[in-house]
């Protein structure tokens, strides 16, 4: 981090959070656990006994959590202050005079906590949450991925667009999918939100329950009354009911576009009689846009991981029409942006050193970078000692890992073919459908003809376990 922004940082804690100015020693222990020293590196380079430096710290963390109302300790040092200045600037108005009422206030403050002493009400900034499931909207821990918002958008724009969002598992899926459809609203489009995860199991006996679950979910989140039994007509079929219903009723209602964003859909991929039916339905929109005004009306958004293979005729497939986003792993750049808004300062010689290191073990994948994140501020866990311990049962890795153990148990064959990929470092050439579904499953890339372990995690794992073959023979 740059020096001013250090000082800046410094002086909150001097100034704003503490009743009273810091001691020399207290300032060279904040100021270097700041810059991610050790309590021994500390030692060494001051003459104090580690000892007594930690004693010191100790003590600080105490009064800093005190006047912050929630923990500090030398680990979310960063975290805790830097979401405190990102606050305090983004609410700069309340900043006006702070200091000032401070000064010329009567009132003893040396027992209030900094968050009362606010006087317009700064919230205290929070510890970041387990990652789990897709960031809202103004999340910090969101990180855009350029190309893939702006060319997100422009197509929205576009009537009667088509939009297919692809990715393995926790690239971010979802998470996408809640900034499409700010900006739809926010360019005064209708929007309805499927989310297939939500569907019961009864719904999924048949696609007439389906459609008909489908339709009236669109018209709960329109505001509209469902009147499907006005418009579904068992003579036609319930795919010509659901576009009649679509087209005649709902796309008429509204004055303005429709943004239909339809996630998790792989739900409905694991019935594949019912999927097969619904994806060319879909098909069948995109094309009645290019013919039918009123059809232009409506943009869809498909989130789904590919995995999980249907197979369609070309001419009835919807994933071979429109604009396809395939959610790439986060760059450098981008692993460091993640760390900055974990509080971590990774722009340095040393921490683009740690940067490298964690998106080599995996693959700039953003959920495994934001669980070492979350490990690395909330835990007392290095990073080295995380990467040592990555691809064991004992890391933080593991219910991830476990997960694709499970997904391959049943495909002998695509377990011998990952075997050949894992137990070589210069890659192996595998036969066309096992290399597309090793590479959707997000195991893989391919390099040319090669293909490669996505990152040194899987590698490191799946070269063990496929060797002895242990967790795979296992009920």
């Amino acid at each position: 981090m740059k020096s001013n922004n250090l000082d800046e940082s410094l002086e909150v804690v001097e100034r704003l959070l503490l009743p009273r100015q810091l001691g020399p020693i207290e300032r060279f222990v904040l100021r270097q656990s700041w810059l991610g020293q050790t309590y021994s590196e500390m030692a060494r380079g001051s003459g104090y006994g580690s000892g007594y430096i930690k004693e010191i710290g100790s003590q600080l963390w105490q009064q800093l959590s005190d006047a912050f109302g929630q923990r500090v300790t030398k680990k979310n040092l960063h975290l805790v202050l830097q979401q405190y200045r990102a606050y305090a600037i983004n609410r700069s108005e309340l900043q006006l005079g702070f200091e000032d009422d401070l000064r010329d206030s009567a009132v003893d403050n040396s027992s209030i906590p900094v968050v009362a002493r606010l006087e317009r009400s700064l919230s205290p900034v929070k510890e970041p949450g387990f990652p789990c499931g897709p960031l809202p909207l103004d999340s910090p821990f969101y990180i855009r991925r350029p190309p893939v918002e702006n060319l997100l958008f422009k197509e929205i724009d576009y009537p009667g667009s088509f939009i297919r969002v692809t990715a393995s598992r926790n690239m971010g899926k979802s998470s996408l999918l809640i900034q499409a459809i700010a900006y739809g609203r926010n360019q005064g489009y209708r929007v309805a939100y499927i989310d297939f995860q939500e569907v019961d199991k009864i719904a999924l006996s048949s696609l007439d329950r389906c459609l008909r679950w489908f339709c009236a979910n669109i018209s709960r989140q329109l505001n509209l009354e469902p009147r499907l039994d006005e418009y579904w007509n068992e003579d036609i079929g319930s795919k010509v009911s659901c576009k009649t219903y679509i087209e005649r009723y709902l796309l008429q209602q509204i004055g303005q576009p429709l943004l239909l964003v339809l996630d998790e859909v792989n739900r409905l991929l694991e019935h594949p009689l019912i999927a097969q039916d619904f994806l060319s339905m879909l098909r069948s929109w995109y094309e009645q846009a290019k013919q039918v005004p009123l059809w232009q009306k409506l943009r869809v958004v498909v989130a789904y991981s590919p995995e999980i293979h249907i197979p369609l005729h070309l001419n009835q497939s919807p994933f071979n029409v429109g604009l396809t986003l395939k959610l790439p792993p986060f760059t450098l750049e981008q692993v460091q942006a993640l760390a900055q808004s974990y509080g971590l300062n990774w722009r340095t010689e040393a921490g683009i050193s740690q940067a490298k290191a964690l998106q080599g073990m995996v693959g700039g994948h953003p959920y495994l970078l934001s669980l070492a994140f979350y490990y690395l501020c909330c835990h007392e866990i290095t990073l080295e000692s995380l990467l040592q311990s990555a691809a064991t049962q004992a890391g933080i890795y593991s219910p991830h890992l476990r997960q694709y153990l499970a997904l391959l148990q049943d495909d002998p064959h695509l377990i011998a073919t990952l075997k050949q990929v894992m137990l070589k470092d210069q890659g192996a050439y595998l036969d066309a459908i096992s290399a597309y579904k090793l590479e959707s499953m997000g195991l893989i890339y391919l390099d040319g003809n090669q293909a490669r372990s996505r990152c040194q995690l899987y590698q490191l794992y799946f070269s063990q376990q496929l060797s002895g073959n242990h967790e795979l023979n296992r009920e």
